[in-house]
């Protein structure tokens, strides 16, 4: 073990252990890979040797295990080839092409041999799933030794992984290696890859892969022998390894995933950012790439300040920006993505993907179940840093006040057309293309964006940060994250949870009518929830000598409410029950004093109708 393996994994385990301690009624699994594999080019295969070493932290005895397949997808008639020719917004990058697929270009993954402990497991393949009944049980606290022999053929590139992609990108090796399923507190996960999101056991990585000398390597895990591989692994040395293969020796603590791309025309080149993190680039060099991936060294080192000191502070020492792919997708300690983009689109899929390195890569939610954990708290994150860059001058455009305005529109334009559906279905199960992405990535970013809303922005903040420090190597759930805000903000969120993630209802707040009240020192000021899901209302009242009033009527099921945020300190009025279509807000000003009064002048609520959010004096 490595000096550097050794540090990271006692890092690790200290981190683990403390956060176990500190939440007693939590448990993880874990497990440790090894895997030797041997690559040929020639014929776009490789045979690998696999030992996993899995621990059972769980109350439960295992009687079996399941691995996930995932190259058995790419083959005419699997799951994920007749999901995309039924489905009605099929992906383009997929659509029929699976089906079409020759005997050379499928994909697969076939297991020779796998034994527990030495004796021989009885196993069945289905589909992408390997399914394993065990000689012996794994008892609660036990490890045991699973060893695979297995081989694989590495299918034309079509989604995520593969070979030659339309960049010319040799090998995209993303879910490449037969991976042990997820087994939480809902059991196992062995659900078949039918084109969207994952789940892993967190552990330890040891990857050795051999392959032709000409092709260079990058991905997850640190190098373990630069000196004989040398190039710019090594300092511009010539590397020490002889003969037409060499094997490239990965180590990667504390991960979920491993990844790796590899191509004979790799240009690559490397940033060590002040805190000692090395940043890794990956491309082929040409007219629709060198110029911007020159440039995105200094601007991902920018990116990277504002992340950690917003976000939390990434933990390892490593991160590979990889051409290659289809798109752009995360990986831990790295992403691939497609390179022959203009700057703004570069840097801006570059910075998306690095954020699932919070949100999902350390922040590990079973993102089959929550994509909208991974994707929207990713893309609201992501929001902020590009506005950022734009700040900084870094990147084309003018910065916003507030960068996630855009999201409320383009949201509630998509309710209407009737396609949305609740954040609770499983990933693979949404009805439409279009459902999923809008849930997970925009509906996801608004489920932050209202509870910015709701605590004020500097307790939200706060909040998200203690999240990823209550939370990192784990794998949080809804509830857990909803728990953290309300030890943040002292308030009550379930309800919100409740509405948000397991409904489609939205709220629509009104200013009926603004009226003198019994005294002619008062006002009454009337409003109404039109809508089927509950809010606090903020309420600005501005008088005719340009004096402004900020008011919050908070929820009954809220105990409590935001007292400030954003230099703007609220009254708080008495609370709105959920149960009343109707609400008088009274305030000790004579109603000839106010020129508006105005629900929600930051625009933050998802109210579907606008339109009766403003009153005007002029308009009695």
């Amino acid at each position: 073990m490595g000096f550097i393996r050794l540090l990271y994994s006692s890092l690790f385990i200290l981190l683990g252990s403390s956060l176990l301690f500190a939440q007693s009624n939590y448990w993880q699994q874990a497990v440790k890979y090894n895997m030797d594999i041997d690559f040929d080019v020639s014929k776009h295969q490789f045979t690998g040797d696999q030992t996993i070493i899995y621990t059972n932290n769980s109350p439960d005895t295992l009687t079996r295990v399941f691995y996930h397949l995932y190259f058995n997808a790419f083959q005419p008639g699997s799951m994920m080839d007749t999901r995309s020719r039924t489905i009605r917004d099929a992906d383009s990058r997929v659509a029929d092409r699976i089906s079409s697929l020759k005997p050379n270009e499928i994909g697969y993954q076939e297991v020779a041999s796998l034994t527990q402990d030495g004796s021989p497991t009885s196993y069945e393949v289905a589909g992408t799933i390997l399914e394993v009944n065990l000689p012996k049980p794994i008892l609660p606290g036990a490890s045991t030794e699973l060893k695979m022999k297995f081989r694989a053929q590495v299918p034309l590139q079509i989604r995520r992984s593969g070979r030659d992609n339309r960049e010319g990108i040799s090998y995209s090796m993303a879910q490449w290696y037969p991976k042990l399923a997820e087994y939480d507190y809902q059991g196992w996960h062995a659900n078949p890859y039918v084109a969207r999101e994952f789940h892993g056991v967190w552990g330890d990585f040891d990857v050795n892969i051999t392959i032709d000398k000409d092709y260079l390597i990058g991905g997850t895990g640190y190098l373990q022998n630069k000196e004989e591989i040398g190039g710019t692994y090594n300092d511009g040395k010539p590397g020490t390894a002889t003969g037409k293969t060499r094997t490239y020796r990965f180590s990667a603590p504390m991960v979920h995933d491993f990844m790796w791309a590899a191509d004979p025309d790799y240009k690559h080149t490397t940033l060590t950012r002040a805190d000692g993190n090395v940043l890794h680039f990956f491309y082929q060099e040409g007219d629709a790439t060198t110029t911007n991936w020159e440039l995105l060294p200094g601007i991902m080192d920018k990116a990277f300040d504002f992340i950690n000191a917003n976000y939390g502070y990434y933990p390892y020492k490593k991160y590979s920006f990889i051409q290659g792919g289809d798109g752009g997708m995360e990986y831990p300690m790295g992403t691939l993505i497609t390179g022959e983009r203009s700057l703004n689109s570069l840097v801006g899929v570059s910075v998306h993907e690095l954020m699932h390195s919070w949100y999902q890569m350390v922040l590990a939610t079973n993102e089959s179940l929550y994509a909208w954990m991974d994707e929207g708290f990713t893309s609201y994150a992501s929001d902020e840093v590009m506005n950022y860059l734009r700040q900084q001058g870094l990147i084309q455009g003018d910065a916003v006040a507030d960068p996630h305005l855009g999201d409320v529109t383009g949201f509630l334009n998509f309710v209407q057309s009737g396609m949305e559906e609740p954040l609770s279905i499983h990933a693979d199960h949404f009805s439409t293309n279009a459902a999923y992405g809008v849930g997970s990535y925009v509906k996801g970013s608004l489920f932050l964006y209202q509870l910015q809303y709701i605590l004020g922005q500097e307790t939200f903040k706060a909040g998200l940060l203690r999240y990823f420090n209550t939370w990192k190597f784990k794998h949080p759930n809804p509830n857990d994250m909803i728990r953290v805000m309300e030890k943040t903000s002292g308030l009550e969120l379930d309800w919100f949870k409740e509405y948000f993630v397991y409904t489609t209802r939205l709220p629509n707040y009104g200013v009926e009518s603004v009226a003198e009240g019994d005294k002619k020192k008062t006002t009454v000021i009337a409003l109404k929830n039109s809508g089927t899901m509950p809010m606090p209302v903020d309420v600005t009242v501005t008088m005719t000598n340009g004096d402004k009033a900020y008011y919050t009527i908070p929820l009954g099921i809220m105990r409590g409410a935001k007292q400030a945020e954003g230099g703007k300190t609220y009254q708080v009025a008495p609370d709105w029950p959920w149960t009343n279509p109707t609400y008088e807000l009274t305030l000790d000003t004579p109603v000839k004093q106010i020129r508006s009064v105005e629900i929600d002048d930051s625009r933050r609520m998802l109210d579907t109708d606008r339109s009766d959010n403003i009153w005007q004096a002029d308009s009695k």
